[in-house]
């Protein structure tokens, strides 16, 4: 069974976020071993300067890569990252797998985004759009993407 694993930057905590995700859990372990490990956003100042945020990002980027799965397939969700419909994303995790890839660890930033250390070190970058989104909306819109692309693989009907 395929292992998969997001690695997100900040805490759930609206409950609308949090029961999304626990649905798409839920669906998901029929299809794969999953791991969600959230990780703490760094502190900034209320005005942050560039600096701030790239400091913060860095910390934050150490942290991420220190919990990255050994031999994973890494991919870092970014907005200049590569665009794919569903197909296409289900066809690169069906892909990976037949490839002999038992682990696929995905990378969703804070509020900042991620840090350039971390999406020079994925095997992939990924976006999900040219539009900006919320990163606890993203993680849940990932891990619908996950789910979807396992049911596209099975012939399923969930995707028209």
């Amino acid at each position: 069974m395929l292992n998969i694993k997001i690695i997100c930057v900040g805490k759930l905590k609206e409950k609308f976020y949090l029961d999304a995700s626990a649905e798409y859990k839920k669906r998901l372990s029929a299809y794969c071993k999953l791991e969600i490990e959230e990780l703490p956003e760094e502190k900034r100042p209320s005005n942050p300067s560039a600096g701030d945020i790239s400091a913060a990002l860095l910390k934050e980027a150490e942290n991420i890569k220190s919990r990255l799965p050994r031999s994973a397939y890494v991919i870092a969700m970014c907005i200049e990252g590569r665009k794919m419909d569903s197909e296409s994303f289900s066809h690169t995790i069906s892909s990976l797998a037949s490839e002999g890839r038992s682990r696929i660890c995905f990378i969703i930033g804070g509020s900042d985004g991620l840090d350039k250390s971390v999406k020079d070190t994925a095997d992939m970058r990924l976006s999900m759009s040219d539009m900006t989104f919320p990163h606890h909306l993203a993680r849940v819109m990932l891990l619908e993407q996950i789910y979807r692309a396992f049911k596209i693989a099975e012939g399923g009907k969930y995707h028209k």
